[in-house]
Formats: C-alpha cells, structure tokens, sequence
C-alpha cells in the first residue's frame, strides 16, 4: 500500500516519482480524461431530447453537463492502481485547467481512500515536498469557472458552427474567441484595403565637423516643417492637425540637394536629454509567446510546446499564468546571479516589485522563470538540453534576472543646423533650411547587459541602438559632404503577426493567455488565414465568415462583449458569481433582455427562422469599372470566384485581398477563367483545350459547343501546366489509356493514369508503374513480366525529393521537399508536413519547413483509421462471425452432452447476465452527467 499521485504527463510523472521515492506511486492521466461528447452517439439512450444529445448540455436543466470518458485505456491503470493504494493525491495544474481534470478525474475515480488536492509551481524536489504538506481540497470555483467556459464554447460553438455550414460554404468552425481572432485579422486588411499611400519627398545630408562625419535630416524649408508619415491619414490627405506642413516634390528635393552640397551650415542648438529605461516584468504567457516569436522565429504553439517539456523536466516554473510577481526566493536568485554576472553596480539596492496583473488575470501564479532557489546557468543549459530548450531557457533566464537589475541610464542627443541654400538650388536659393541630428549615448547599460526586449518594428529596434554624435559647440559650423533626395510613400497599417495578435487579444482582455497558441492555429487550420512570411493573411472565406457575424451575431463577435464574458467567468473563479444563475439569463434572456443567445438570433437561426441576405454575406466588393458596373468577389463552395456581371473566373490562389484592386481585377477577368487553347486535333478537327481543374490541371479535346455530351479529358503530368503543355504532349494524353494487347486469357492489358499514379491494369488486376513516362514506353512483354510478380502490398517507392531544405534543428536530420499525392510536403523522413497557402516550393527556407514540420508533430499522430473508413465496419464484421462460428461450436457440444448441456446452458445465461450487469456499470461510470457528487454543481 501506498500514496497514488495523478498527474497530467508521463514526463512529469515520472520527473515527481523519482523526487518523492519509495511510498509513492506516481502515474499520468495523459490529459483530460472526459469531455463534452462530440456526437449524439456518445450520450447514454436513456437522454432522449435531441437537442441534449446534440449539445451534450442539459440546458432546461441546471446546464447539466454529460460528460464521456476520451480514452477508457488512459483510466484502466488508474482504477488497477487506486485498488492498492491507501490516499489519493491529485497534482494535475494548479489553473482553472488543472483543477477542472483533478474534479473530473475525483468523479470519474470515485475513490473510498482519503483524497487530498496537491499544487505546485515548478519541479523541484524543495517545492515537491512542500506541496505534499500544503494539500488542499478541490477548488470547486475553479472547476464551475472552466466548465462555465466549457459549455459557453460549446454552446456558442456548436450552434454558430451549424449556421455557417448551413448557410456558407467553405465555412468550417466558429468559436467564441477564434471568430474574434479572425475578425481582427479581417479588420486590418480592411484597413489596408482602404488605404491609399501618400508620397513626400525627404532629403539626408552627410555632415563633417573636425573630421568626424554624422547624418542629418532635412526638417524645416522656409520656416514651414516638412512633412513626414505621421502628418498623413489613411486616405493620403494631411490631416487637419498638420494643415502647415510643407509637403517636398521631387523637384524641390532636388533643388534643396544641389543648394545644400558644399553648403557651410551653423550650428544653431545642441540640446542633451537623460532619460531612464526600467527592465520589463518577468514573462507571463503571452510576453513569452510574444518574444518567442520576435526572437526565435516560433510559433505560440511551439514556444508553449518547448515550454511545457522545461517545465516538466524542473527548468522553469509553470508556463500558464498571468502574474508577473515573483516569490522571494526567485527575487533573491535573480539578484544573486546579476551581482555574480555583472557586479554589485548592477542590483538596485531594494527588490523590484512587480505585483500588477494583466486584465482578466486568471489565478494567482507566480511568472515563468527558472525554477529552484538558485539558477542553473545558462551554459549548463546548452549542455544538458536540446538545442531549441536551451534558447528558450536562456531567454527566461536572462528576462527574469533583467528584471531585477538596476535602470539602463541614456543620453539623449539632438543638434539642430541651419544655413542658406546655395544658388545651385534655382528657385529656392538663398531659402533658409534647418536639418536635425539625433544621437543616443548610454551612460550606463543596467540591465541591458543581460537582455533587451524584441519589437515588432525592425526600424525601431535600429533606433534604440546607440548613436554617437560629435562634440559640437552653439555657433560652430559644420560642411555638407553630400546630400541625397529620396521619395518616401505612407505605409498601410501592418499586417497581424502571430506576436501582434497574441498582443492585441490580451490587450482587448479576449480568451486566456494559455488559449491563444491554439487559437492562432486553429483560424490557420480551418484556411481562415494563411501565412506570407510572418504576415497572417485573411483567406475570402474569412471575409464572409465575419460579414454573417458581423450582422446577425455582433455581440459574440464583440470586442468588448467577448471581454467581459471573460470578466464574468472570473467572477465565478472567484466565487462571487453562481454558473447556472448566470448561464441562464445569457442563454435564455431576462426581463430585461439580458445578452441572450436567443435575442441574437443564435438559436432561431439554428432552425431556419431567420432570412439571412446570403448575396451581401457571400459578396466583397471590390469597385466598379469605368462603365459603372460592380467588380466583386463571391464567396462559394469551392473558394472565392471574381465576377463582373455575367464575367466569372477564379481568384488566383495566395492572392492577397488588399492587392485586388479593381485594375488587377480586370486584368483577371481579361484573361478568362484560365483556359488556353493549345491547337487543333488533325483527326477530328476539335480544339484542344488546357485547364485547371479542381484536382489539378487537365486537357480538353473539344471547346465548349463543340461536342454534345462529356468531352475526353485527360490529367496532366507532374511536369506539365496549362500555360506550357504543348499539342503533340496533349494528344499523346489524350491516347490513354493505352491499349498492350492481351494476355493468355484473352483479357485486355491498358496502361492508364489514375488517382494514385500511372498503372497498368488487365480485368481487375492491377500493377503500379514506375513513372509517367512509362505509360508510353511500357510493352504488353514487360507488363506481363510485371503481373506475373506477386502484388506488393507496400508503397511504391517514394518518388526522388524536388530539393533539400537543410538539416532541421529539431531532430537534426536533412528536410526534404517532395511532390505528394496532395501537393508538395516537407518531411525529414519521419515527419511529413504540407505546404500550406503562400508557401512556395520553389523559396521555401528552412525555417519555415521546421515550422511546418514542428506544427506537425505538437498536434500529434492522426485519429484517422490507417486502413480508410471501412476498417471499423471491416472489423466488427469480424467479430460478428467469430462470435456466431463460436455460438454454432456451443450449440453443438450442448446438443451432443443432453443434460450437461442444460447445465452449460445455465451457466452460460449466467455469465451472460453477470457481463451485462458489468457492462452497464461500466457505461454508467463511463457517461456521466455533472451533477454526481455530494458537491452537486447543478443543484
């Protein structure tokens, strides 16, 4: 006998047993162990609403949750190994998370031995310990605020979900903060859409004074300040406030270079400014998905990935909260390695305090940092982890130590130049100027010894640099060396990064921070986005998806809305709100109105009872033609279609919305839907026609009128594309299949294409071919040679690689680009990952084929049947004959024993009866509604 301690990983269970030793038998629950059911088939028969089966949720009835066991073989060694234990410890997460499966797992279990809740922050053996005598009960506020959220997603979810595959095609998911997200990413481009570039002209000088050389700006023609960027709206025009400014043409700008080169220019003012800039706050959750991916390129996903295997390995503390403070002992370590590092100079004389939570911070969790009393150093590190766990732990090292080290002290630097045109410069000579030069001396580095924080802007991350002016006196002169004019355009509002999104939807205090990795991934799953470098680009359908939002649902798609539905749910974490008191007037409205799901036309639209404009939901309008008539972009089953009246042709894949201007457009529709007619064929007179299909690219024989009925069509080869594949290449693709002759039984031998390569085929047997050529060089002697071999059940040998990415940092091993049956892939051998929209084959880098290829393995082994969807049917078929063959063997042996086979009987129908009572036990423990404890949530 012994403890039983459950936790979440197989890593980190094993990490606590080796820590607590004999006594204790330490095992994962390997995440969640139930959930809301994904279909009605997983609810017991004994619900009969169809609307319960559907949602899973008891809505009329307290919310009553039915949950359903995920895996039975994850619980199966928790039941064996709770029979021989004498206390249960359940140290799943200390989060909202966490606590929720430690509850799920106390229903589930079921457990008559003392049970005792058990938290810490990191893996130690210190803080191991010291949560073995600090155990607690379950936190029922915590489990009611996350199965609040559970059922909100849920009920938000399902039912928005089932109006967009109801009324839009090519929509796949909705969700109560992934719509947000990808309203945000819609919004900027919409921006961007809108936007129309200013142009300025701005002039650089070169300056020397006593030999030493500086830049200097251009910033005042005449006494009027030149314009610059900021001066400018969205729509190119100087705003108001900015109404003086003088905007430089090209011509003046030329003028003002050749009055200003050789030109003696007077030193008018030199002003120095000190400033101070403190260290920012350890990491929370976001900050560290922010500067994972402004630093090391990653995804939220992988920085969260890397994250939890330090976290579970005893490197770092939790990675899910929301608190920047830090205890003591982290406070002290901090300091301890910055003196030892750095010196004494370098630790302020008190702690730094840094108690301030983030909006809709969650529980009270101390921020990311290395975990125990003291750090491991950075290079022990590089030593004892991989490659990318070593540059995250050296990013949370050097950000928590930053934190405690004293203020970086700088000196700001700014000289002002004036002087007089020369005549050189025709109309504006003699015009007075003024140029500006700005410089920035650190006085005393503090804490960015040890680290910086990342931006989002390269330019401004230049700008923070050190800039060192020369000694320069009021009323001293200085030479012009050269000067230059360059246009400068406005730029349009940036494109959402994985960084900047994961920022603005903290800022708008939407979802949780230990959400927002698989956020980002999931609008980037469902092609509601799609990546241009680290730019996220809306998809069409992400347009219509937030047009239906935008209109019949505006509060789920609110910002503010969605914030404060976070605030209400920590409300309830708090204990100061009841689930049901406040699911109810949401769902059902009150007398007020309340924010219902009815009053939005959530549920009615559900049933068909609202008549959605489906033109204007499907239709992006891009502008109109000189003739006045609308160019627009419709929305449809099979992606986005330009149309302008009866004018209709694809949109080019990875075309990005905000570069469909109207002229791109009607360059587009002049091109006709992308059919070229490559020739005539001499034997039928038809033309042949190249096209691009939806399964790839193909050749027509007959234009459209030509023939009556289906015209012959044949694929193309891998190598082959509308715009080059000649006639001969087309009209030898028209000649498959092609006909070898036959065999020894008289049955027909063809070479043909098909869905999974070239093959040959006689009646119903078949052999793979080696290439595309073959299936012109192929004989009716090496065909036969070929179905005379046995059939190999394995793949064809995989076709050679199209190039080598390079060596993937993950697993080391080369990345190779390959064309697939789906499109072209990366794989480093035992990894495959597809390219996605915007990844070009022909310039994919390698860090974005280690994206893909991580991306890939952090969502895991695919569910899908290796076999294709007839092995289940397959199998229960034959179990069913193994049982009746088994069935017939018994009735037999009754038959021949007489009375013994009574008895048998007896005893069969015996242990029959007893399977069945053991069998609905199990589905009873299996399928459970929420309220099964002395601590009924629905109750």
């Amino acid at each position: 006998m012994g403890a039983l301690v459950i936790v979440e990983s197989p890593t980190k269970a094993r990490r606590i047993e080796s820590l607590l030793g004999d006594g204790y038998t330490v095992l994962s629950s390997i995440g969640h162990v139930r959930d809301l059911p994904t279909s009605a088939t997983q609810v017991p028969k004994s619900v009969t609403d169809p609307e319960v089966r559907r949602l899973g949720v008891d809505t009329e009835n307290h919310f009553k949750a039915f949950y359903v066991v995920t895996d039975p073989a994850k619980v199966r060694p928790l039941k064996e190994a709770l029979k021989h234990a004498d206390e249960l410890l359940l140290a799943t997460d200390e989060d909202r998370e966490g606590e929720a499966i430690a509850w799920h797992l106390l229903e589930l279990l079921r457990p008559t031995v003392p049970v005792r809740r058990m938290v810490f922050h990191e893996i130690t053996e210190v803080a191991i310990r010291h949560a073995l005598t600090e155990t607690r009960d379950i936190d029922d506020n915590l489990v009611n605020a996350q199965e609040a959220r559970r059922i909100l997603d849920r009920l938000v979810g399902f039912d928005v979900t089932k109006v967009l595959w109801r009324v839009l095609p090519g929509a796949r998911s909705a969700g109560r903060v992934q719509s947000v997200a990808v309203r945000l990413v819609v919004e900027r481009e919409r921006e961007r859409i809108a936007f129309r570039a200013a142009t300025w002209w701005g002039v650089e000088a070169k300056v020397r004074a006593d030999g030493e050389a500086f830049d200097a700006r251009l910033v005042e023609v005449d006494g009027h300040q030149l314009a610059d960027g900021s001066d400018f709206d969205q729509t190119g025009t100087v705003k108001a406030a900015a109404a003086q400014v003088r905007v430089l043409t090209g011509d003046e700008a030329t003028g003002v270079v050749a009055g200003l080169e050789a030109a003696t220019l007077r030193v008018e003012a030199v002003t120095s400014s000190p400033r101070t800039e403190r260290p920012r706050p350890p990491f929370i959750t976001s900050s560290l998905q922010i500067e994972g991916s402004r630093k090391l390129g990653w995804s939220p996903d992988r920085t969260m990935r890397i994250a939890q295997e330090l976290y579970e390995a005893g490197w770092i503390t939790y990675m899910r909260t929301d608190s920047t403070t830090l205890s003591s002992e982290a406070i002290d370590a901090s300091r301890a390695a910055a003196r030892t590092l750095y010196g004494a100079d370098y630790v302020p004389g008190q702690p730094r305090r840094y108690d301030k939570k983030v909006r809709n911070a969650q529980e009270a969790h101390e921020a990311i940092r290395p975990s125990g009393d003291s750090f491991r150093p950075i290079d022990e590190a590089q030593r004892a982890l991989s490659a990318d766990s070593a540059r995250l732990y050296e990013l949370i090292w050097k950000r928590t130590v930053a934190s405690q080290m004293v203020d970086a002290r700088l000196l700001g630097q700014q000289v002002r130049l004036t002087g007089l045109l020369g005549a050189a410069a025709g109309g504006l000579a003699a015009t007075p100027v003024s140029l500006r030069a700005t410089g920035q001396r650190v006085i005393f580095p503090g804490f960015r010894r040890a680290y910086v924080e990342g931006s989002d802007d390269p330019d401004a991350e230049l700008a923070d640099q050190e800039r060192l002016l020369p000694e320069l006196a009021e009323g001293g002169e200085v030479r012009v060396d050269e000067a230059t004019a360059a246009p400068h355009e406005t730029k349009p509002p940036a494109r959402f990064t994985d960084a900047t999104l994961v920022r603005r939807l903290e800022e708008l205090g939407i979802g949780r921070p230990s959400t927002y990795a698989s956020v980002v991934r999931v609008i980037r799953d469902r092609d509601y986005v799609w990546k241009k470098g680290t730019a996220l680009i809306p998809s069409f359908t992400a347009f219509a998806v937030t047009n239906l939002l935008e209109r019949y649902y505006t509060e789920l798609v609110d910002y503010g809305f969605t914030a404060a539905m976070e605030d209400d749910l920590d409300a309830i974490a708090a204990g100061e709100k009841d689930l049901d008191a406040w699911l109810r007037p949401f769902y059902f409205g009150d007398d007020a109105g309340g924010t219902e799901l009815a009053r939005l036309g959530l549920r009615r639209a559900t049933g068909g009872e609202i008549d959605f404009d489906l033109p204007s939901i499907y239709t992006i309008p891009i502008g109109t033609d000189e003739e006045g008539i609308d160019v627009v972009v419709r929305v449809g089953r099979y992606g986005a279609t330009l149309q302008r009246g009866e004018e209709r042709r694809p949109v080019p894949a990875e075309t990005e919305p905000d570069t469909l201007t109207v002229e791109r457009a009607l360059e587009l529709l002049a091109e006709g839907t992308g059919d070229r007619d490559v020739g005539v064929d001499p034997e039928t007179g038809l033309t042949v026609v190249a096209r691009q299909g939806r399964f790839g690219p193909y050749v027509q024989l007959g234009a459209q009128g030509e023939v009556e009925g289906r015209p012959k069509t044949a694929s193309m080869f891998q190598t082959m594309t509308p715009a080059t594949v000649t006639l001969d290449e087309a009209l030898r693709l028209l000649t498959l299949p092609r006909v070898l002759g036959v065999n020894a039984d008289g049955t027909e031998v063809t070479a043909q294409g098909g869905r999974y390569g070239p093959y040959l085929k006689a009646g119903t047997d078949t052999r793979s071919l080696p290439d595309e050529a073959s299936l012109f060089t192929v004989t009716l002697d090496e065909a036969l040679a070929l179905f005379a071999q046995p059939k190999t059940r394995g793949r064809r040998a995989g076709a050679p690689p199209l190039r080598v990415v390079g060596d993937d940092p993950a697993s080391g091993k080369p990345i190779e680009l390959k064309q697939g049956r789906f499109g072209p892939y990366v794989t480093d051998g035992e990894t495959n990952a597809s390219l996605r929209t915007g990844d070009d084959p022909a310039t994919v880098s390698l860090a974005r084929a280690a994206e893909l290829l991580q991306d890939r393995r952090d969502r895991g082994p695919s569910t899908r049947p290796a076999r294709g969807r007839g092995v289940k049917k397959a199998t229960a078929k034959k179990a069913t004959a193994k049982k009746a063959t088994a069935k017939k063997s018994a009735a037999k042996k009754a038959a021949s024993t007489g009375a013994t086979a009574k008895k048998a009987t007896a005893k069969q129908a015996a242990a029959r009866k007893a399977a069945g009572a053991k069998s609905n036990a199990a589905l009873a423990a299996t399928v459970q509604p929420n309220a099964t404890t002395s601590t009924n949530r629905a109750e």
